[in-house]
């Protein structure tokens, strides 16, 4: 879970920049599909919940459809997460041969959750068509809750890493009277926690209200896509001002928990009173700082609430204790394009909740249609930056203040890693390739079947049905697929 710098200490192995750039691409590439693995549930259930209330063949037509593309992302989530489950042991031995008794439990975690969730994605899908309604909508509430944990199982793992507890060292340095609570339920566990939960509804929801956007904008302006756009964009924009302040909250946690951490995101050198804040900007190795603008007293406002409030800089710790100056610019930089992401969906949806409120109907500006298309991409983009700016603040510790990266990283040779990585990107190509196809493929086959007629009234006979617009509940037709 590390991401690449250009510059390197002279003792760090030669096999960590392939083994930070494996590990990087891998993440980078599974975190697009968490958002809509742990929040694509959730809105799947509330517009079935929301079809079966109204009578709204329409919203269980959307549910169904949206309860297939949870399949096919949650097969996908399974590979990449598999390969990063794998790469944790073969790329970061030391730091799993130590400390894996200590914070494994989280990855057990996720292990049981992603097990029962495909126990539960199978039920639910096996379930249209075949079982009541009430019975199929009841066995699939669930879901939301097994996606919730495992996001908890993989938020415990690295908190604990960033915030290490529940354990003591022996002579040798190893953990011993490992207090398993205290690992799990560490000081940054509940901030990150539910920052990323957030932060996975707030994403999912402007992915799958993107998707309709686009089609409003293209003139399709009937029921199905008022309601495809209306639900998931209306629970993300009622979640999106409770992130903001869960991420000022968070920030806040990481200067009083992790202050050279905090440091390296505002690229904070020296330890004083108001502070500037820095809006991008480059730290230099001298501590200067060129680019950006820069907004004399605000860091420490933003962190104490006082102009007067002391944030501790770079260079309270050694050199060999904290980022180097192309580290905390990554990370500063990435935190920065966080905030401003979620500074202009804030507006976004205060736009969307101001005008429902007063008039109870939809923006009727292509403007905002053209921003609701754009703000899942740019969700997905916050998020990469939320990891950045994690893991690469962090640096140089695996495990903050007791591990370093280079004391963790495989002893493989530099070319062996380079050659697998190389074989990683081909099949991760192929893989999400191959997602990208088979959602065109559906999105096609769809699209032909509203063509067809589209969906029918809830007492529709089902002799008259066919495969793709009938209604969700009934007896299944002859040869009729999902």
């Amino acid at each position: 879970m590390h991401t690449v710098h250009t510059v390197l200490l002279a003792d760090v192995p030669a096999q960590t920049l392939p083994a930070r750039s494996m590990m990087a691409f891998t993440l980078a590439s599974h975190i697009i599909l968490v958002p809509l693995g742990v929040a694509l549930p959730l809105i799947t259930l509330v517009m079935h919940g929301y079809g079966l209330r109204r009578g709204d063949a329409t919203a269980l037509l959307l549910a169904r459809r949206w309860s297939a593309v949870m399949a096919v992302q949650f097969a996908i989530g399974v590979v990449t997460g598999t390969v990063l489950s794998f790469e944790f042991g073969l790329l970061w031995p030391g730091m799993m041969g130590r400390w894996g008794d200590v914070f494994g439990i989280g990855f057990g975690i996720e292990a049981w959750a992603f097990f029962l969730e495909a126990v539960l994605i199978a039920i639910y899908l096996y379930g249209w068509r075949r079982l009541p309604s009430r019975t199929h909508f009841l066995l699939g509430l669930p879901l939301p809750v097994v996606a919730l944990l495992g996001a908890f199982g993989i938020l415990a793992a690295n908190s604990w890493m960033n915030t290490p507890r529940g354990f003591t060292l022996d002579s040798a340095g190893n953990p011993v009277d490992v207090k398993i609570w205290k690992a799990v339920f560490t000081p940054m566990f509940g901030p990150e926690y539910w920052h990323f939960v957030f932060a996975m509804f707030v994403t999912a929801g402007y992915v799958v209200a993107g998707v309709y956007a686009t089609g409003w904008l293209r003139g399709r302006r009937d029921h199905y896509h008022r309601l495809g756009f209306t639900i998931p964009f209306t629970l993300a924009a009622v979640c999106t001002p409770v992130q903001f302040v869960l991420g000022d909250s968070i920030a806040r946690q990481v200067f009083q928990k992790q202050p050279v951490k905090f440091a390296g995101m505002e690229i904070v050198w020296k330890t004083a009173t108001h502070q500037t804040e820095y809006l991008y900007g480059r730290l230099h190795p001298d501590g200067t700082v060129t680019g950006g603008i820069g907004i004399p007293g605000l860091d420490s406002v933003l962190a104490g609430f006082r102009p007067d409030t002391r944030v501790t800089g770079l260079t309270s710790v050694p050199a060999a204790d904290r980022p180097t100056p192309t580290q905390a610019t990554i990370a500063h930089w990435a935190f920065d394009t966080m905030v401003g992401i979620g500074s202009l969906l804030l507006l976004l949806a205060l736009w969307y909740g101001v005008l429902w409120l007063r008039r109870r109907r939809l923006p009727a500006s292509p403007w905002f249609f053209r921003a609701a298309a754009c703000a899942g991409v740019a969700s997905v983009a916050a998020v990469e930056c939320g990891w950045i700016t994690t893991e690469v603040g962090r640096q140089p510790w695996i495990v903050y203040q007791n591990m370093r990266v280079a004391e963790a990283v495989t002893a493989t040779r530099s070319t062996g890693l380079w050659i697998m990585f190389a074989v990683v990107v081909v099949v991760y190509v192929f893989v999400f390739g191959s997602f990208l196809a088979v959602l065109l493929k559906m999105r096609a086959r769809w699209r032909l079947a509203d063509e067809q007629g589209g969906p029918r009234p809830p007492k529709q006979t089902p002799e008259s049905d066919t495969p793709e617009t009938d209604t969700p509940y009934g007896p299944r037709p002859a040869g009729s697929r999902l």
